[in-house]
């Protein structure tokens, strides 16, 4: 039966949620059937009915797309020189591709979904437990789920096969922890154990409407229940046999669901400069569409030049206004010189970036073999933008170290025990040495008992965790320790060489075997547990009458509340520590009397019975409860650097890539860690821009005299700067006091000192600060691309909020790998994906750009130059097939292939000299200079293909015969100049040759006279004109013909030809010099064989 709470008339738009869907008896209460979602989960983006306008809309919202779409209709509509099938079939082809690519990972996405809402689940129903789909779970329904087993929707925990009603949970694909964390029943159902007394339960739930906040939750089941007794969908039990839980939110209503984020569209700089060269063409575009208008009105304007008879106008059409025969001029124009606008451009970009992503995942080193992992690549339109990169941002623990933890030492009241190293984490020894007279033995083992009370860490009897053996031997039988921090099982491992063995938690007793192998047992009372903002936790423990409690935690959170104990030696053991680079805690305890004991006891019932403000209240009841603390020591724990990270961050600095590391930790660690793994050095000088520091002087000051520091140093000597800066310090640069006239514009000084220190590192930073972070560098005027790279759930905003974000696939879950556009096992795998990857990417795709505007220009500036020749009368220079198949066949496989495989400088050069990196930084191969120069090389090659062609043939074209050539002809001769140029023009710029590249190239201009030898040779009954009818046939039988191609091209490709060589010769970058050295030493090595191989035939004649 429903029972009444104090509070319940403050809840606001709540539900109410029947156990088993029991209804209350009539006239108990008026009842309102609530209606809920199923259980079905949705995260693809598109129906079989809504595909094709949905997707078409999303296509057509692109503006290229766009554009093509109104010159195709244009054609449509009004009398226009060619065919719309020329813009209609690429338009056709380009959206038929992106849509077959974007429909396919929908399908994967709805097969994802069906998997998990077919996934079956067990329900409690009349007694018994049956199964069903997970997609036909309805608020309500009772659960039961068995151990790795994964919850199927947001569950109230009412009873577990423990007999503390408890069961452990691992949330790593909600938050990235994947740590093991305890979760309790409702204490009125929790003895509830068999499907018949789960299914007698006659009670409803009252909770608020969903909310996406995964760790506050307003509850009500007799009693205030919280986020402890709430188990989140995506959650897998562990170490737990079985559990009974109801149905409260379902489906798209679950945290998980609310939680899902789609990423934002990042764009790259490549992509940015694409639109914007994309707009300068459809300027020109425009600008030849009104010259040419213009030219034609002012050539007709002599009664003797008005419109040739044979255009067949009717009298209607000459007698129409003049402005609207002057706009349907000016649109048939437009469609003449739309192909400038490289539509294919964008089909060949995508599949060159999709295409291209494979070569990350087949790198095999970037193959991690312990964790049997592969880089992944979530999304591939960013792989230029790995060669773009100018800052990196990059998480500490896990991230540049292993997050594996070792027990290092321990220090007593003052007096240190040092422990040897770990061979293996499955067998540990430790040979414990005391450096100084010991402490008093009651201290010591106080101290030893503390560490084996105050944690969170479980026992698990079996051989493995996970599938990974923890070894820790206890008597005959194994068992592990699992905690939801490595530090925790650190430590419980670390004092169990000290002789003192945590066994168990049984029946709310904590067992532990002590040196003289005898079994104590303390009663667990209270567990306050640790949170981000105390930085500590305690335990309230009674052992045979009297009542302790045992805290551990940070030294900035324990030394304030410490009354006693010999807190100066300790404190310098600790600083010790911290510049090593180990993290620390410290431990204190405080005796408790009854009295108190009743106090803290009624300090806590109050706190956790709130409905209104539960979480402030829980923590003023922590703070009053931990005081007057008396230290007892404190230990050291080192998490390891990773392979290679300190020579991958000394890699990213040579190729000018400035490093952050944003870390939680404290700053003496964080120092510890920024020095071995050489993002400092012992030269570096290092700035200060902490809390200690602000303290002492007004912010403001302390940013003047750091920026007068570094300005000072800037025209001397090259001295290398560091700066270091805190969370709290942070927040004030962000949000300088508004009242303090002299603040200025702090974030501009701050960017100031930052632009000139090589390395800078951010300790005891929020996850929401690491993004502020990022946010503030790409703001910055000089707007560089930034990269975030992390492991854990805290690291997910900062690599949302970066242009690149990368994941580690660490050991804090996989959150920060699905929030990622790239995921790597290790962080040393960050140098091949920048340095390799991302700059081959970039020259590639930066090659494919250019060229594609290039021939382009080629293609239609020689149509501009007839329409001077033929009365403006918008007659096409070349036949609608070759206007049609030009950049769909004969020149896109050719920059296709180039694009993928283009290796200018090989790999290992570019792993061994990072420096290379800077030649193509800030966008410099599509920097606006480089963009006019292939524009103005495309329009003298279209002037050479046109002029080159109308001269050579003035009062000679005849053929052998003594006909004469036309205008089609002519204009195949032209387009056939114009293939081979822009072809030739491709292989000049190769410089990695393989048969796929020769097949390739050759075999386009191949398949391009083969075409035109079927196209001209053939009457194709499907065409109502044969216009094209033994064209080329005749062109090819004319001598002046192969000479002239031969003549043009070598024109064309001459002049591009012969600035390479001056400009190699006279101004080379660092990238040509090696290119010469290396094509220079091959040439060596042949030399020296031709050599051998003439000695030897010497000496054998």
């Amino acid at each position: 039966q429903r029972k009444d709470c104090a509070g319940e008339e403050n809840w606001v738009d709540s539900r109410t949620v029947y156990i088993g869907h029991k209804e209350p008896p009539p006239g108990t209460e008026a009842f309102i059937q609530q209606r809920f979602p199923d259980n079905r989960i949705v995260s693809s983006k598109y129906t079989f009915w809504n595909f094709i306008p949905k997707n078409m809309f999303e296509q057509f919202r692109r503006v290229a797309n766009f554009y093509f779409l109104i010159i195709f209709l244009v054609q449509l509509i009004i009398d226009t020189p060619t065919s719309p099938v020329t813009s209609g079939l690429p338009l056709f082809f380009v959206i038929t591709v992106t849509a077959i690519k974007q429909g396919y990972e929908d399908w994967l996405r709805h097969k994802a979904d069906n998997a998990v809402n077919k996934c079956p689940v067990h329900v409690v129903q009349h007694g018994k437990v049956t199964r069903k789909q997970s997609r036909k779970l309805r608020v309500g329904d009772v659960v039961f789920v068995k151990e790795d087993e994964t919850f199927p929707c947001d569950l109230i925990l009412l009873s577990s096969s423990r007999d503390d009603g408890t069961c452990y949970v691992t949330t790593a694909s909600l938050d990235g922890e994947s740590s093991h964390k305890t979760y309790y029943a409702v204490q009125d159902t929790k003895a509830y154990r068999t499907e018949k007394e789960v299914d007698s339960i006659h009670a409803t739930i009252e909770c608020e409407q969903p909310q996406p906040d995964l760790y506050k939750s307003l509850l009500s089941f007799c009693r205030p229940l919280g986020s402890e007794n709430l188990l989140l969908r995506g959650a897998t039990l562990k170490n737990t046999e079985y559990i009974y839980a109801v149905a409260i939110y379902t489906g798209m209503e679950t945290k998980m669901a609310l939680n899902y984020q789609s990423k934002c569209q990042k764009r790259s700089a490549v992509e940015k400069s694409m639109n914007a060269y994309l707009v300068v063409y459809l300027c020109i575009l425009i600008s030849k569409a009104v010259i040419n208008t213009a030219l034609k009105y002012a050539w007709q304007a002599d009664t003797n030049r008005d419109e040739p008879w044979y255009n067949q106008r009717t009298e209607t059409e000459r007698q129409r206004h003049v402005v609207i025969r002057a706009f349907t001029d000016f649109l048939a124009f437009m469609v003449l010189f739309n192909y400038i606008i490289p539509v294919s451009m964008y089909v060949t970009v995508e599949m060159q970036k999709f295409l291209g992503s494979y070569f990350i995942v087949w790198d095999d080193e970037m193959l991690d073999e312990e964790l049997g992992e592969r880089a992944v690549v979530n999304t591939s339109d960013l792989n230029e933008e790995l060669g773009q990169v100018e800052y990196v941002f990059t998480d500490k623990t896990g991230t540049l170290t292993e997050n594996n933890m070792e027990f290092i030492e321990c220090c007593v009241d003052g007096h240190v025990y040092v422990g040897s190293r770990m061979k293996t984490f499955v067998s540990m020894t430790f040979n414990f040495l005391s450096l100084f007279i010991g402490p008093p033995q009651e201290r010591e083992e106080l101290f030893f008992r503390a560490l084996c009370l105050c944690h969170t860490v479980q026992v698990k009897e079996e051989d493995t965790v996970d599938g990974i053996k923890q070894g820790i031997h206890q008597g005959k039988s194994t068992s592990f320790y699992i905690s939801s921090s490595p530090d925790e099982v650190a430590l419980v491992e670390g004092v169990k060489g000290l002789g003192f063995t945590y066994l168990r938690l049984k029946d709310s007793h904590m067992e532990i075997l002590n040196r003289d192998d005898e079994i104590e047992s303390f009663e667990l009372l209270e567990v306050l547990t640790f949170d981000s903002v105390r930085r500590r936790m305690s335990v309230i423990v009674r052992d045979t009458g009297e009542l302790y409690l045992f805290c551990k935690g940070a030294d900035s959170s324990i030394f304030p509340r410490v009354v006693s104990g010999k807190v100066e030696q300790v404190r310098a053991r600790v600083e010790h520590n911290a510049v090593e680079g180990l993290r620390t805690l410290c431990v204190a305890y405080r005796p408790l009397s009854p009295e108190q004991y009743q106090e803290v006891c009624h300090q806590l019932s109050g706190a956790k019975l709130a409905l209104q403000d539960r979480d402030k209240r829980l923590a003023e009841a922590y703070d009053q409860i931990e005081k007057d603390l008396i230290l007892l020591g404190a230990t050291a724990v080192e998490d390891r650097l990773q392979e290679k990270a300190a020579d991958t961050i000394e890699s990213l600095h040579k190729a000018g890539i400035k490093v952050w590391v944003l870390t939680g930790d404290k700053m003496e660690t964080a120092a510890a860690t920024c020095y071995a793994s050489k993002l400092f050095h012992r030269n570096t000088q290092i700035l200060e821009l902490t809390t200690k520091r602000t303290e002492e002087q007004s912010l403001h000051d302390v940013l003047f005299d750091l920026s007068r520091t570094v300005l000072r140093h800037l025209s001397g000597d090259c001295t290398d700067f560091g700066l270091i800066i805190d969370g709290a310090t942070l927040s004030a640069v962000m949000r300088p006091d508004q009242e303090d006239s002299n603040s200025g514009n702090y974030k501009e000084i701050f960017l100031e000192i930052c632009r000139n220190c090589s390395a800078v590192l951010c300790c005891r930073m929020a996850p929401l600060q690491k993004a502020q972070i990022v946010k503030l560098i790409k703001a910055s005027k000089e707007h560089p691309i930034t990269l975030a790279i992390g492991d854990g759930a805290n690291d997910v905003s900062m690599i949302l909020e970066a242009h690149v974000g990368i994941g580690i696939m660490g050991k804090e879950g996989r959150q920060a790998v699905r929030n990622s556009d790239y995921a790597i096992p290790k962080f040393k795998h960050l140098k091949k994906m920048l340095l390799v990857h991302g700059h081959y990417y970039y020259i590639r795709i930066s090659e494919l750009v250019q060229y594609f505007f290039y021939k382009n220009v080629c293609f239609i500036f020689p149509q501009f130059l007839y329409q001077f020749f033929c009365g403006f009368s918008q007659q096409p220079l070349y036949d609608t097939a070759y206007l049609t198949l030009y950049n769909i066949s004969f020149t896109s496989l050719p920059i296709l292939l180039y694009s993928l495989i283009e290796q200018h400088i090989n790999m290992d050069i570019l792993k061994k000299d990072p420096s290379l990196y800077r030649d193509i930084a800030k966008n410099s191969l599509l920097q606006w200079s480089t963009f006019i120069y292939w524009t103005v090389l495309g329009v003298y090659d279209a002037i050479v293909m046109f002029f080159g062609a109308y001269f050579l043939f003035d009062n000679t074209t005849f053929t052998s015969n003594g006909q004469m050539f036309g205008n089609w002809t002519f204009g195949t001769l032209v387009f056939t100049v114009l293939v081979f140029t822009v072809t030739f023009k491709l292989a000049l710029d190769t410089h990695y040759w393989t048969w796929i590249n020769h097949f390739v190239i050759w075999g386009s201009l191949i398949f391009f006279v083969v075409f035109s030898l079927l196209w001209g040779g053939i009457i194709w009954p499907f065409l109502n004109y044969q216009r094209m009818y033994y064209v080329f046939m005749q062109m090819l039988s004319s001598g002046p013909a192969w000479l002239s191609i031969i003549l043009l091209i070598t024109a064309s490709l001459l002049p591009d030809v012969v600035k390479k060589v001056i400009w190699r010769a006279l101004w080379p970058t660092t990238t040509e010099r090696i290119q010469v050295g290396f094509y220079a030493i091959n040439m060596l090595h042949m030399h020296k064989n031709c050599v051998l191989l003439v000695f030897l035939g010497s000496y054998v004649t």
